[in-house]
């Protein structure tokens, strides 16, 4: 299957999600809004739409990758690149946040996302679907102090709280990335191909090609703008 524009759109769109996200964040952080505000429920629900939106993405993605055979040197490929951008988040946030670094946070849950996903590519889009779901289901019901341990904490099952400033661990954000999975499986991204083919949507989609790049480096240039504000302020 050639590469769909559409699936490239709607990345970049929940890229203008984050990015919308963490300027709000930023200007909370550097005392430019009310303490608290991020914690309304507008951005409590904001944020996880867009972190879903990313994963159901990743789940749609692996299907047009590997859909048809795994080609593993290209999965382990884009595997070991966001795994490597998810140590140098851990890293770079050890630094600047060392008592609620991300530990486990979107790429952290797409690279684990994207291994679990390999397990029901074989699947029908129903036994995907029921798996999502599931998924959904042990997050609600399925916290105990057992998973209070801090090695476990990556599972997203513990009874207690969980200082980070991002995390996404794998239940329930596994969910939608076999959601997105499900969706793909179902061959309705056959009817989309034409979607978004053409010089607008090729540019819309642009941003979204290179998703990875722009969430590793946006943060940073972000707090150096308002770094760079206050002090000339």
């Amino acid at each position: 299957m050639r590469r769909i524009p559409l699936p490239d759109v709607a990345r970049t769109a929940a890229l203008a999600g984050m990015v919308i996200y963490h300027f709000n964040y930023d200007r909370e952080m550097f005392g430019w809004s009310a303490p608290g505000t991020m914690f309304t429920p507008f951005w409590y629900w904001f944020a996880r739409i867009v972190a879903g939106s990313f994963l159901f993405l990743a789940g749609v993605s692996l299907w047009l990758a590997h859909g048809r055979g795994i080609r593993w040197p290209a999965f382990w490929r884009r595997f070991a690149k966001v795994a490597a951008a998810a140590a140098v988040v851990t890293v770079a946030t050890y630094i600047v946040f060392p008592d609620r670094y991300v530990f486990w946070g979107i790429l952290h849950a797409i690279a684990a996302g994207s291994l679990i996903g390999l397990a029901f590519l074989r699947a029908p889009w129903w036994g995907t679907a029921l798996a999502a779901v599931a998924v959904f289901a042990v997050a609600r019901w399925g916290h105990a102090t057992v998973f209070d341990a801090p090695w476990l904490l990556w599972l997203g099952l513990s009874a207690g709280g969980v200082l980070t400033v991002d995390y996404e661990p794998v239940f329930p954000w596994a969910g939608p990335v076999l959601a997105g999975l499900a969706f793909a499986q179902t061959g309705a991204l056959r009817h989309l191909e034409g979607v978004g083919d053409n010089r607008l949507g090729r540019a819309l989609g642009w941003p979204g090609r290179h998703s990875l790049a722009i969430y590793l480096i946006h943060q940073p240039l972000m707090i150096a703008g308002f770094m760079t504000l206050a002090w000339a302020t």
